[in-house]
């Protein structure tokens, strides 16, 4: 009875007194933990990768990067944690107390209390070498690994928050989100540059197919776009495209994404440039005020010069020429953007890039399409197209743009299978 008595006691004495307890550990994302700017021993615990090691007699020094930043995080911890497991590319959680730096390189810094290696990595046989600044070309041989470097990190972090910025400027501006299809039996293009789409084992019989049609894997959204434009004024589409072009140049993929606009009641192609200069200026300011590390790390390592020509592109409208004089200005690796106007169509050229934009009015005359369809023996297949011009038509127009393309202009990327996590083209499928 004594002994239950004494605890009790103890009991009422640690309620009262208040006993230690376990400090509660806030997990954090690198990004964020450099943007503390009043750093008080927060207790706080990072998970991501070791970026470097450097071992002194009483201090251990850690840099870890989670990809939410293109720096990463000091960890300050004590010698006794140095391990043969702590090395460049392991994975580790981190927990302790974030604190002021004394280092003028960063405003915080973690300092350890405890270091657990979630997966080791065998660094001398790891492809990626600490403190070697791998070509592009050398790290598209390890696309499962690429994404842990400096310059896929900064370009993959771009793409990102480009695509947030596109979606944004339509949403913004009033267009509808349309979802076109991927398998389609329309060939938009007229290309021919098609993948045809079959299951692995017959159905039924080899006669017959899936679709009973024969089925692509779409090139464009336009069409489909064209059908939504009929009921939204305004529409969008953003997603994959594929063509079957057997090309192993530095602007062509078999897989990319495109960024496809429709836009009814417009008669002019230039309200139509207005929104393609627009869309361009308006997602690159976004992508320059949120990822101006990334954009900086490529501009300086990777396009020395972009800098100051696309500082050009976002202070001056784009030109209107002819095609003739586009093609010279392409030759001459001109700062400038050069549209070239094709009847009623229109494209926007990049110097080293190519084709960045591609639009026109389309054909709403009824009797027009009517003809070509007849004298191309394609009535019957396109009536649907025709049904759009006989119900409720309006003039319209639309345009496309290569995302990929894109992140090449804005970061002076030479090769596009470096601008796209797992890069398609002829000959290469991996992973």
């Amino acid at each position: 009875m004594l002994g239950a008595r004494r605890l009790l006691g103890a009991l009422r004495l640690c309620s009262s007194v208040s006993c230690p307890r376990p400090r509660a550990s806030a997990k954090m994302r690198v990004r964020d933990a450099l943007r503390v700017q009043d750093a008080r021993g927060e207790c706080v615990t990072v998970q991501g990768w070791i970026r470097s090691v450097r071992s002194q007699k009483e201090v251990l020094f850690l840099h870890v990067n989670d990809g939410s930043s293109l720096e990463s995080l000091q960890i300050v911890a004590d010698s006794s944690f140095d391990s043969r497991e702590l090395t460049f590319g392991s994975s580790v959680q981190v927990q302790g107390q974030l604190v002021k730096s004394q280092s003028k390189r960063q405003n915080v810094e973690l300092k350890a209390e405890k270091i657990e290696v979630i997966g080791d990595c065998e660094a001398k046989a790891f492809p990626i070498k600490y403190k070697e600044r791998h070509p592009l070309e050398y790290l598209r041989q390890y696309p499962h690994l690429r994404c842990r470097t400096n310059a896929l990190g900064s370009i993959l972090r771009v793409r990102s928050e480009a695509t947030a910025a596109i979606h944004s400027y339509f949403k913004d501006n009033g267009f509808v989100h349309i979802h076109t299809p991927v398998l389609t039996s329309n060939d938009c293009e007229g290309a021919g540059e098609l993948f045809q789409v079959e299951p692995s084992s017959k159905i039924k019989g080899p006669k017959e197919s899936f679709f009973d049609v024969p089925a692509f894997l779409t090139v464009s959204g336009q069409l489909h776009l064209e059908v939504m434009s009929g009921a939204f004024t305004q529409v969008f589409t953003f997603g994959p495209t594929f063509r079957a072009e057997n090309s192993q140049s530095r602007r062509h993929l078999a897989e990319f994404y495109m960024v496809e606009a429709e836009i009814s009641f417009v008669e002019s192609l230039q309200d139509l440039m207005q929104v393609m200069e627009e869309l361009f200026k308006a997602t690159t300011e976004m992508v320059l005020s949120h990822c101006p590390e990334d954009v900086e790390l490529c501009h300086q390592f990777i396009a020395a010069g972009q800098k100051g020509r696309l500082e050009h592109m976002l202070k001056n409208n784009f030109l209107i020429i002819s095609y003739t004089e586009a093609i010279e200005i392409l030759k001459q690796a001109s700062q400038n953007f050069a549209f070239t106007p094709k009847v009623a169509a229109v494209d926007l050229l990049v110097p080293g890039v190519g084709e960045l934009f591609g639009g026109s009015l389309r054909e709403e005359r009824y009797h027009v399409l009517e003809q070509r369809l007849a004298r191309s023996g394609l009535t019957k297949a396109y009536q649907w197209y025709l049904d759009l011009r006989k119900f409720g038509s309006v003039p319209h127009g639309g345009f496309g743009m290569g995302f990929e393309r894109y992140l090449q202009c804005i970061l002076g990327v030479d090769n596009i299978k470096d601008v796209i996590p797992f890069p398609r083209f002829t000959h290469s499928c991996l992973l």
